[in-house]
């Protein structure tokens, strides 16, 4: 592919809440590292860089992960700048693709995309490769490409493409002995009840719905103009590199399968068979991962006893199990999840119960992600707050203190410099001092009733701080961006 422009677009927006309680609003699947030292996102740039590099990687995600896509990002070496674009609401994969598609037009009249969920997983790599350098060469005749999934088990969960049998596209994909032949499309179908899956599997024209595609951006664009021109028109009004939340809620609220595939007369599938997972529940994720000789998936300090085909996964305390079978246990410093391993996809229910409630535990970790970043709640009781601050080397964290309160400040690891405006007590007015002091380990600041501080972190690595508060505001957010 050297005289192609190829661009890998990741889209990473949504809450992942079947992977409850481990995955959040705040801090969605594709974020988590589940087992294994990368997350999913970089999971998924890993996997494809080898065929079309980094360069010209973008990944779409919503605005309240902004920065900690590209935290990831710069863990493994690549510079975020210009590669995450922004959405300030998620209004489905037909928006967010076309957003993706007017970045990328600004600066290549006529790439070749690549689209990829950001939170998905492949067992075969190599195989992946064979697959995507087919999709990209049928891109390049002007095919809309989907990614069919070879199923291999009557699966429900998933919607499937129905592939024209009679209209075989060959001769793509490299040498004559590992052809790849694409398919017309002939119909998307809704999820399926398990008989009619059955007949899916037998009938072997049948794919999966991957949610991965490959187009020239080009031939999109046409798509688009030609089946939603009005989306296409409100997003050339909109269109800048910060949309706001009204205008972004002006878009369609559509898939690209409604909005273009199923409507298109250029699109084709590609059956594809590499090992592939959406991740969609613990028990697709267990079938995923490597278990031991009981057929249990275990991760964390786990002691188990008796305890077969389960998949038991602890963050920070020790989880014990006797006599226990075809069950999912997962621990997170707020939440424990216990469910039949085959039923956990329900786990959906629990959260919508949560929200219903409004309890926190659905939209954010004990640990919280900013951009300075992040806020860890320790212990929460009697009018008194522990929290550990970590901040990274180079920002600022804006300590706010509120009247009839006090923060007492301890630095675990690493410098800071604590800068204090000075209240008057007696009439709350800023007396226009303040105090600038260098901390460094086991050493402590006060402050007091109404001051207002900046914490900037002048080390080269992380800083760390306890912080403790007494009295004051009943939830408070210190989430002040600087």
């Amino acid at each position: 592919m050297p005289d192609m422009e190829v661009y890998p677009v990741l889209l990473a927006g949504g809450s992942g809440t079947r992977l409850w309680p481990v995955s959040r609003e705040l801090f969605p699947k594709q974020l988590v590292r589940f087992i294994g030292g990368d997350s999913l996102i970089q999971n998924t740039i890993k996997r494809v860089s080898p065929v079309m590099g980094t360069d010209r990687l973008r990944i779409v995600c919503g605005n309240d992960h902004f920065y900690e896509v590209g935290r990831h990002m710069q863990a493994m070496g690549i510079d975020p700048a210009g590669k995450i674009i922004a959405e300030p609401c998620g209004r489905n994969t037909g928006p967010a693709i076309l957003l993706a598609l007017f970045n990328i037009l600004n600066t290549t009249p006529d790439g070749i995309i690549c689209i990829f969920p950001a939170d998905h997983v492949i067992k075969d790599i190599e195989n992946c490769h064979e697959t995507l350098g087919a999709a990209i060469d049928l891109a390049d005749q002007g095919y809309i490409v989907t990614f069919g999934i070879e199923p291999n088990y009557p699966e429900t969960g998933y919607g499937y493409i129905e592939g024209d049998a009679e209209s075989s596209i060959g001769g793509i994909g490299g040498d004559t002995q590992n052809v790849k032949q694409a398919l017309a499309i002939k119909r998307f179908v809704e999820k399926p009840d398990t008989a009619t899956a059955k007949q899916y599997l037998d009938a072997g024209n049948f794919f999966w719905n991957s949610g991965m595609f490959a187009f020239k951006a080009s031939v999109m664009k046409q798509e688009f103009m030609r089946l939603e021109p009005e989306l296409v028109e409100t997003m050339e009004e909109i269109y800048s590199d910060e949309i706001s939340r009204e205008d972004f809620e002006r878009l369609t609220n559509i898939s690209i399968d409604y909005a273009i595939m199923e409507r298109t007369d250029k699109g084709v599938v590609l059956p594809s068979n590499f090992g592939w997972s959406d991740i969609g529940s613990w028990k697709s994720l267990y079938d995923f991962l490597e278990m031991d000789d009981d057929k249990n998936v275990i991760d964390g300090d786990v002691i188990v006893n008796d305890t077969e085909g389960c998949f038991i996964m602890g963050h920070d305390r020790l989880i014990a199990t006797n006599r226990i079978k075809d069950l999912v246990v997962i621990e997170t410093p707020d939440s424990v999840f216990v469910s039949d391993l085959e039923s956990s996809r329900e786990v959906k229910t629990i959260v919508d119960a949560l929200k219903k409630e409004g309890r926190v535990e659905h939209h954010k970790h004990k640990r919280v992600h900013y951009p300075w970043g992040t806020l860890t709640i320790l212990e929460y009781r009697g009018g008194v707050k522990v929290e550990k601050i970590v901040v990274y080397p180079g920002k600022l964290y804006d300590v706010k203190i509120y009247r009839d309160s006090i923060k007492r400040l301890v630095v675990v690891n690493g410098v800071a410099e604590i800068s204090e405006n000075i209240t008057d007590s007696k009439t709350s007015k800023d007396s226009n001092s303040s105090k600038t002091k260098i901390y460094e380990k086991g050493d402590a600041a006060l402050i007091l009733d109404g001051n207002a501080s900046i914490v900037k972190n002048i080390g080269e690595q992380d800083l760390y701080i306890i912080q403790v508060q007494i009295g004051g505001a009943g939830d408070i957010d210190d989430s002040q961006v600087i």
